[in-house]
């Protein structure tokens, strides 16, 4: 897309509206094999996958799949190298471990690091530093960006100072652990839909969340869909998380919810048409001013237009 007058304040990371998590060797497998059936425009997967060390192994099980992760971010199965990992939470003695043993041995093939339960810039940093280590030892040497989990009281007060660490490329909402620390004081129920967007807590954290990461130039990234025979749910929580909250990018648990996230958090073929009308009627009168299907437009709005065509993937003729 050419370049405009129009003076972005940010341009937000470009990685996939849909992250779909996957803990085991049959999970892992199929995620992989369905990466090619989500290609946007450019050749790249709207789908990004998710290796869950946290929760993947049972407890004495860690080091097996960590083998395994490891192996298939090598493999060429990976073909699209749109992998990340989700190591254990920075308060556990697993972390280091995680880091270790698929930095030093697939470190150049890791799209991404996502740290649950998180608390604070400080754990980033040393997160940061246990890194450019491991990167070091291997003789690798780039960033790999973070996705900071947001599911403790502690996060949502340390958001300003999170968003602005230069590596954190997303921050996500964790919503049922999030629930789970604050001692039954909001209901059970919230941790789905109507509940998770309509109780009043809950949207300020998802709020809060959004205004921090988007303020930052970062990217949003919704919590799952707990119901997993419904596609139909997936797609509506994806919807009012884009349309009301702001958010980008939304996780998967189950392969049937992937296409319908995507769909709901993406722009549709109208959203496409009507910014492509708009940004071509302003490119004819050199970006000044236009009226158009009875509403003014200006640089204001054309910034807005231009942006949802960028996510799009699209070009304005």
């Amino acid at each position: 897309m050419n370049a405009a007058p129009l003076e972005m304040s940010h341009t937000l990371p470009d990685i996939a509206p849909c992250e779909h998590i996957a803990g085991n060797e049959k999970f892992v497998r199929k995620a992989l094999a369905l990466q090619g059936r989500y290609v946007g425009p450019h050749g790249r997967s709207l789908m990004d996958i998710t290796l869950d060390l946290e929760d993947g192994a049972p407890i004495g099980q860690e080091e097996p799949l960590r083998d395994f992760f490891a192996a298939m971010l090598l493999s060429h199965e990976n073909s699209f190298k749109q992998v990340g990992v989700r190591v254990h939470a920075p308060q556990s003695a697993e972390i280091g471990r995680d880091l270790e043993a698929i930095l030093e041995r697939a470190g150049g093939h890791v799209s991404y690091i996502t740290v649950p339960k998180v608390r604070s810039a400080r754990e980033v940093l040393w997160i940061s530093g246990l890194i450019e280590h491991h990167l070091r030892r291997a003789g690798i040497s780039r960033r790999i960006p973070l996705h900071l989990l947001v599911e403790t009281p502690e996060a949502l007060e340390s958001l300003d100072e999170l968003s602005r660490l230069p590596q954190v490329e997303s921050l996500d909402f964790g919503l049922m652990d999030f629930i789970s620390h604050l001692g039954g004081a909001i209901p059970a129920d919230c941790m789905r839909s109507p509940g998770q967007f309509d109780h009043k807590l809950v949207a300020l954290a998802k709020s809060r969340i959004a205004l921090a990461a988007l303020g930052a130039g970062k990217i949003a990234n919704h919590n799952v869909t707990v119901d997993v025979k419904d596609p139909e749910t997936a797609y509506a929580d994806a919807y009012r998380a884009r349309h009301e909250f702001g958010y980008l990018r939304m996780w998967s648990i189950h392969p049937e919810q992937i296409d319908p996230i995507i769909k709901g958090m993406t722009p549709s073929r109208e959203e496409i048409d009507e910014a492509k009308e708009i940004i071509a009627a302003a490119v004819s009168a050199q970006w000044g001013p236009i009226q158009l299907n009875g509403r003014l437009h200006d640089r204001a709005s054309f910034r807005y237009y231009w942006a949802l065509l960028q996510r799009a993937g699209e070009s304005p003729s």
